[in-house]
């Protein structure tokens, strides 16, 4: 498992790339829409990436509500392993694998505090 993003949702997107981009000074790596009325863009110069979340979507709602607008992410190799080792240790998941594209399949958990860990499936 290797931990891959940091899910900031944001209000605007733009505004929010300029910061991570000019004060801070990471490049963009990937904008892209991802979903009718969502656009997410991953920041980054090395292999953990700030993921900025930005539209309206059950995800980013339950991120906004449960996490203060928080997420992390980790990439691992079985999404199902996951899924059973969370359930075996009584840890909060639909269980539900959810793929908004083609290359992409996570699943949502909660940590003990309630904040939300996406696990993504390695590509």
């Amino acid at each position: 498992m290797s931990f891959c993003h940091v899910i900031l949702t944001v209000k605007d997107l733009d505004a929010s790339i300029k910061f991570y981009r000019d004060i801070v000074g990471l490049p963009i790596k990937i904008r892209q829409h991802a979903g009718p009325a969502v656009e997410i863009a991953f920041m980054g110069d090395g292999g953990t990436l700030i993921e900025l979340f930005c539209g309206k979507s059950p995800f980013c709602d339950e991120i906004n509500r449960v996490g203060n607008g928080v997420a992390l992410g980790f990439s691992v190799e079985s999404l199902e392993e996951k899924i059973s080792l969370l359930h075996e240790n009584g840890y909060e998941t639909d269980g539900n694998i959810i793929s908004p594209a083609p290359t992409v399949q996570f699943v949502l958990a909660k940590d003990p505090d309630g904040y939300i860990v996406q696990f993504n499936k390695r590509q």
